[in-house]
């Protein structure tokens, strides 16, 4: 198991203790955006200004419901932009966590396959040198400095590629204890792989999150990621285009008959600005995905379904602040 040991929370506005984190959305992103694409082929609805107005309304609403403090999943390979969303921060009554890890499903950029150990440009592996960096220091030059680790396997399981990332992160949470949280696909079970690999890597399965692990509807799935010690990732409500909020809904008052109040995570998955489902199509297709729907639809849902506020804390205060605190001091 996990070290116990409470530590500062950083955030981009400062550090906080545990108990100031409240309320909690561990899964979710400001903007997210693609660089290279952004320069050449600039997307039709950004404009930056608006951009940053809407994410600070959107918060300014979430700070409304009780939130407070959002953790922005967006690690290079999905646009990361620190500066950018410091600006969001900065006005956003809502505290903002930042990340670090890399998001592909199978190949590396060039740059990676060329550059580490044994590599045609031998030395450090700079992942590895990339994640403490921006746990330790602070990302791309600024003095925020990433609270959890995000890795990514999909469909086509773990490639060599995305093994390597797992190994960098699990380097880095060795060195550390920041958390790591994953993307997974729950169509293939991948959850399974993930934590096999973070075993093998020295990684303790109660400092991981099974990232999208309520897309699955296979009960004994569910159980078997919790009973290993993760957090399950209930964290794409309103994400409807992939699996309904009412699976989602049906597996999370599965889970909590059950017991496992205290392996669970509400989040979203959303965005303020996603280039790869902008605002437009995100109305008319999946209006209910957006960062406000765990607390105007879920939590009302488990109410009428007879779960008590303690159950209810637990999600969204007590499991966050487990997950992002328990470490050791960096």
């Amino acid at each position: 198991m996990g070290t116990t040991t409470a530590r500062a929370i950083p955030t981009f506005t400062g550090d906080v203790t545990p108990d100031e984190l409240g309320t909690t959305l561990v899964h979710e992103h400001v903007f997210v955006g693609h660089p290279e694409l952004d320069l050449n082929l600039p997307h039709p609805e950004w404009d930056e200004d608006q951009a940053q107005d809407r994410a600070v309304a959107g918060l300014e609403r979430l700070y409304a419901l009780g939130v407070r403090t959002v953790v922005d999943l967006t690690v290079p390979g999905l646009g990361r932009n620190v500066t950018r969303i410091q600006r969001v921060a900065e006005r956003s009554p809502v505290r903002l966590i930042a990340s670090t890890g890399y998001y592909t499903a199978d190949g590396l950029p060039q740059f990676f396959r060329t550059h580490g150990p044994g590599r045609l440009v031998d030395g450090p592996d700079p992942l590895i040198e990339l994640f403490l960096r921006d746990i330790r220091e602070g990302i791309a030059g600024t003095t925020v400095r990433a609270g959890i680790l995000k890795v990514f396997s999909d469909a086509g399981g773990i490639t060599p590629d995305t093994e390597r990332v797992f190994t960098a992160a699990a380097h880095a949470h060795l060195e550390t204890g920041v958390p790591i949280t994953t993307h997974s696909d729950s169509k293939s079970r991948g959850g399974t792989a993930q934590q096999q690999l973070l075993t093998r890597l020295g990684v303790p399965l109660d400092r991981v999150v099974i990232g999208h692990a309520g897309d699955s509807d296979d009960l004994d799935y569910l159980m078997s990621l919790a009973d290993a010690g993760s957090f399950l990732g209930f964290d794409r409500f309103g994400m409807e285009h992939v699996v309904p909020d009412a699976q989602r809904f049906r597996m999370l008052c599965e889970l909590l008959g059950r017991g496992y109040a205290d392996r669970i995570l509400l989040s979203h998955d959303a965005a303020f600005f996603s280039r790869i489902t902008p605002p437009s199509w995100r109305s008319r297709v999946v209006p209910h995905w957006h960062m406000e729907n765990v607390h105007l639809r879920v939590l009302p849902q488990l109410r009428m379904a007879g779960f008590d506020e303690l159950v209810l804390q637990e999600l969204m205060i007590g499991n966050p602040r487990r997950l992002l605190a328990n470490g050791k001091a960096y």
